[in-house]
């Protein structure tokens, strides 16, 4: 898709990529978000601050959006939002009243010229520049798969599990609380530090080894002090078991079959034959919680072992395959808001967008699970 100069030659879109935790902010055709920030308001009637999708009503939702994508606009982005375009990146399974009430505060409360709803799966993609791959997303309230072909997501193979980073914040502190670290100091906040600072995925050979107990145990990784910042004399002591098996609620076996593995594959074998070699010769991790070290490899092995030693898959996959994945431009936690930046960069802005004369006219996103939406013409 080409950079058309009376695109850049008007005020570059704004580009947002509102996650669960984190939000990524920034102007279209540039390289790197502005900022990433917390995903958290603080209201202006009370002071308190809040998780943003900590709603009730979609009144509510409305007043901290208001008060969200202000901050965004006068504190971080230095801009006016009025006549501005913009470019949202959403789940295409997200909560309708979201992007309904999203749509409201930009058109009515913000005054900007046009919205442009864009599929995190697919935005992601196109920043590779490959028409096909199977796009998993790690995030913090769950990890989701989509395969894309040919450009068209495929929805009917669509899988998600909520293990993402929440779940991983909830295992570490149920293994630090059973060693005798006090709760309070397990904010949400020091539990992400040390996912990050010390957490990896082990190996394929020390997962099973330690499934399997017995007394010939792997050696554990070497326990680490984490000093809290807030409490300077307080130390957290992470235990090398921890840090090693944090993540592995990923790849646990169930009778559920749900583990991540398990979930690739599942969508794989949702895809018709045609394109199943295609989909298994191109994975694509994107989200925060899959720059984790460690996962890549760990899935793969997990992958290729399922392959030819499960039952279930090796009668229904056939043939020499390979596992290959791609490696995302920049880092994994923004690559879906560059999708974006690259898109609102494109003609696409110019045509694909929802204007504020005709959001006006209904007030109503148009919606891909709506019927009405998607009549032929004439019918």
């Amino acid at each position: 898709m080409p950079i058309y100069e009376s695109v850049m030659q008007e005020k570059p879109p704004i580009v947002l990529d509102i996650g669960t935790a984190y939000t990524k902010l920034g102007f279209a055709a540039e390289a790197y978000p502005r900022k990433i920030m917390p995903t958290e308001v603080v209201m202006t009637t009370t002071g308190i601050r809040k998780r943003l999708f900590d709603y009730e009503t979609p009144e509510e939702l409305y007043d901290q959006l208001v008060d969200f994508l202000q901050t965004i606009f006068f504190k971080h982005l230095l801009v006016s939002p009025k006549e501005r375009k913009f470019v949202l990146v959403e789940n295409v399974f997200g909560p309708t009243v979201l992007r309904e009430t999203l749509a409201r505060v930009l058109f009515v409360h913000f005054d900007v010229s046009s919205v442009l709803f864009v599929p995190v799966h697919l935005i992601a993609l196109s920043t590779l520049a490959v028409p096909t791959a199977l796009v998993v997303d790690v995030g913090y309230s769950e990890t989701s798969v989509m395969p894309v072909f040919s450009g068209v997501q495929i929805m009917g193979a669509f899988k998600d599990q909520s293990y993402g980073g929440s779940a991983i914040h909830a295992e570490i502190k149920r293994q630090l609380v059973e060693s005798g670290v006090k709760e309070s100091l397990l904010t949400e906040s020091v539990l992400e530090d040390i996912k990050v600072r010390t957490c990896f995925v082990t190996t394929m050979e020390r997962a099973k080894a330690r499934a399997n107990g017995g007394e010939d145990q792997p050696t554990p990784a070497p326990d680490v002090d984490y000093i809290v910042s807030d409490i300077s004399d307080a130390v957290i002591q992470v235990p090398g078991l921890l840090r090693e098996s944090a993540y592995e609620i990923m790849f646990e076996a169930s009778n559920e079959r749900d583990s991540l593995p398990h979930l690739i594959l599942r969508s794989i074998l949702d895809c018709t034959l045609d394109v199943r070699r295609a989909l298994v010769e191109s994975v694509f991790l994107v989200g925060g919680g899959s720059m984790v070290q460690g996962l890549l490899a760990r899935l793969r092995q997990e992958l290729q072992h399922l392959l030819t030693e499960d039952p279930f898959y090796a009668e229904r996959f056939h043939g020499e395959l390979q596992f290959k994945f791609f490696n995302a431009v920049g880092k994994q936690n923004f690559t879906a808001w560059l999708g974006g930046a690259l898109c609102g960069a494109t003609d696409l802005i110019q045509t694909r967008s929802l204007v504020k004369e005709t959001y006006l006219k209904s007030e109503h996103v148009p919606d891909w699970s709506n019927l009405c939406d998607n009549r032929p013409t004439g019918s």
